[in-house]
């Protein structure tokens, strides 16, 4: 950062003199201005990052140069001095836009801690504005979740390389989340403003594959009634993401493999290239080198494609990531849109986490999905789990038709009984504030709401309790 450049503005030399080398002396530039007339000039010249000027000034009181200071130079900062007692200036000097004030008389230290505080907010507003200009791929990033170390490899990858233009093929298993991680690698590349198409190579018939792809003219096909761009063309100045590549035939290889070589297309019925400025992300769950191997697909398109190579763990070898994946879920597929995300018990987790997961995160999704409508956003347990059986979650139940209580099943019921008891006090306590309950509980409130729902407390505690 640069030298900080503040205007003092007052009436009085000597304050003025005071000021300035104070200020010097902390390490800034320092200008002086005598008049609000002569602050107002010398701001629309040249805009200070700091203007310390005094509520009472001849020509042009403080408070109209403060006003046409902020029209002028939004980003200065103001800081009023005001004889002590005038609350009124202050105040207005506030709602005008002022950082703060200080009254006079002052103290030294005073003026430079007040000129530190403004100083650190600027650059905390400057940190603020270049997270704003990132916050579409923060929210593209933080939509992988999972911290395990085959994650962090991930991360680690799509730091290094999303700045470049390197073509990246993302392998791993269906419903790994290959997905999110070209999204990734576009929102944190330079591209990130450009557009990012989608093509999944397996969801079209090979017919119509090329025409989607490169586009055609009017004419060249039964049913090219017009001309039509091609994904490529759409995705120009910014990402293609060419899913399930290895089910592309060997035809169409030819024509990426060209692509990729000059960045060039041409329509389906055209011989016309048409340059296109993209970047190429594609995805597999296949073995492309055992495909090239067999002849499916072409060797030297596959080493043009494999610059970067990131492969995305199967659940199964990460399942330490399962608890937040599960927190995650249930906070996207809540029982309603204004509803509290569900909970989950102890045993029905245990459960997610000893299950092998062949359909990998994508599954572990429609299986939360599904236990939030089952158990109607409330507690979820093993009962609305599709896998496994049942009894974990529902030893209370175990012999009781026989009139034999278990010893599992009397100390879980004691448990909860202890637990709706804590709860009642607690809600009593709170005259029914569920916020401060769930504070003395030292609970989160959405796992307060979820008791209240399975001991029935709704209603409690009784009106005129």
């Amino acid at each position: 950062m640069g030298q900080k450049t503040i205007l003092v503005a007052d009436d009085d030399a000597s304050i003025r003199s005071l000021l300035r080398q104070l200020l010097q002396e902390e390490g800034y530039s320092v200008q002086e201005a005598a008049t609000g007339v002569e602050v107002v000039d010398k701001v629309k010249d040249s805009p200070p990052d700091l203007v310390i000027m005094d509520v009472r000034m001849p020509e042009l009181d403080g408070i109209e140069a403060l006003s046409r200071v902020k029209a002028t130079a939004p980003h200065s900062s103001v800081l009023i001095m005001t004889a002590f007692g005038s609350s009124n200036a202050a105040i207005r000097a506030m709602e005008l836009g002022a950082f703060d004030y200080v009254t006079k008389p002052f103290e030294l230290d005073k003026i430079s801690h007040a000129v530190h505080k403004v100083f650190e907010y600027q650059d905390l507003a400057a940190e603020v504005e270049v997270l704003r200009g990132e916050i579409s791929s923060l929210v593209q990033t933080e939509r992988i979740v999972g911290n395990s170390p085959p994650m962090q490899e991930v991360y680690k990858t799509v730091g290094k390389v999303a700045k470049s233009d390197a073509t990246v093929l993302i392998t791993g298993e269906s419903g790994t989340g290959k997905e999110l991680v070209a999204e990734a690698l576009h929102y944190n590349s330079s591209r990130r403003a450009g557009p990012v198409v989608k093509v999944s190579c397996a969801a079209l018939p090979e017919t119509l594959l090329e025409a989607e792809l490169f586009g055609h003219e009017k004419g060249s096909f039964t049913g090219a009634m017009t001309q039509r761009r091609g994904r490529f063309e759409l995705a120009d100045k910014g990402t293609i993401f060419l899913d399930e590549i290895a089910e592309m035939s060997l035809q169409t290889q030819t024509k990426l493999l060209r692509v990729l070589q000059d960045r060039k297309i041409e329509r389906v019925g055209s011989s016309i290239p048409i340059k296109v400025d993209i970047r190429i992300i594609c995805a597999t769950n296949k073995d492309l080198q055992k495909a090239v191997e067999q002849n499916k697909f072409r060797d030297d398109l596959f080493y043009r494609l494999n610059v970067i190579n990131i492969h995305m763990p199967p659940l199964r070898d990460r399942k330490e990531d399962i608890p937040a994946l599960v927190e995650h879920f249930l906070g996207k597929h809540r029982y309603s849109a204004t509803a509290q995300p569900a909970a989950i018990s102890e045993e029905a987790l245990r459960r997610l986490m000893e299950y092998d997961w062949p359909g990998n995160v994508r599954e572990l999704e429609n299986v939360v999905e599904r236990a939030v409508v089952l158990s109607r956003g409330q507690i979820i347990t093993s009962r609305e789990l599709p896998f496994g059986d049942h009894d974990g979650d529902h030893d209370e139940g175990e012999g009781e038709g026989d009139g034999v209580l278990t010893e599992k099943s009397f100390f879980k019921k004691s448990v909860a009984q202890f637990e709706k008891d804590l709860i009642m006090k607690a809600l009593r306590d709170a005259t029914g504030n569920r916020s401060k309950a769930a504070d003395m509980l030292g609970i989160y409130r959405r796992l307060l709401y979820a008791k209240i729902k399975e001991y029935g407390l709704e209603a409690y505690p009784p009106k005129g309790r």
